[in-house]
């Protein structure tokens, strides 16, 4: 009988994507037990300002240009079909219904899994799926219940404190991001005038 694949989705904005994604993402399909992390692209919630957020198929082509050369890594727009404000765990429930053959996990950064205990369901998410978590530099604690969670993972990965709004700034201030990004991602960005700051009319 053929296993399920197993599928680590790692959710973000991806505004833009970097290394410190990439790295993350690699070190978890290669140092885990993961088959592949699918990296899913999350849409502009229509009720909130867009602030600076590039348009949705943007992302999604950058990531998906960045992704080339990583056959383990997949991009995903799921969530873009998926009612607004949509909800991890509605997400999760509707791969598991369109991907019955694969068994889904979780991948987030340690700062997110302090505010884990806000998430709508959580307990249906702690009880139904793994959580694999890199680790973060980042103030507050862990929640005691998450601790020593038999379905919650620390993952030695690298700690990568580069972040999309820092590049955001960087270009807006005509500084060089060229190393933060992968090469290809960068070329987009220039070629599109990305964050660039608008010359006065």
């Amino acid at each position: 009988m053929k296993l399920p694949k197993k599928i680590g989705l790692y959710f973000g904005t991806f505004n833009p994507i970097h290394i410190g994604h990439l790295t993350i993402a690699n070190h978890l399909v290669e140092f885990s037990d993961l088959d592949e992390v699918w990296m899913v692209v999350t849409p502009h919630n229509p009720h909130k300002k867009r602030s600076g957020l590039l348009d949705d198929h943007h992302r999604l082509s950058m990531v998906r240009i960045a992704l080339e050369d990583y056959p383990k890594l997949k991009v995903s727009n799921v969530e873009f079909d998926l009612p607004q404000p949509n909800y991890t765990v509605n997400t999760l429930t509707h791969l598991e219904e369109q991907y019955p053959d694969h068994h889904f996990s979780l991948i987030m950064g340690e700062d997110n899994l302090k505010s884990f205990h806000k998430w709508k369901n959580y307990e249906v998410i702690l009880e139904n799926y793994s959580i694999y978590v890199y680790p973060r530099i980042s103030a507050g604690t862990v929640e005691h219940q998450f601790q020593d969670h038999p379905r919650i993972q620390k993952v030695n990965a690298p700690i990568m404190e580069l972040s999309s709004t820092f590049i955001r700034k960087s270009v807006e201030a005509g500084k060089n991001v060229r190393p933060m990004l992968p090469y290809k991602v960068w070329e987009y960005l220039d070629e599109m005038n990305f964050y660039k700051k608008k010359s006065p009319q």
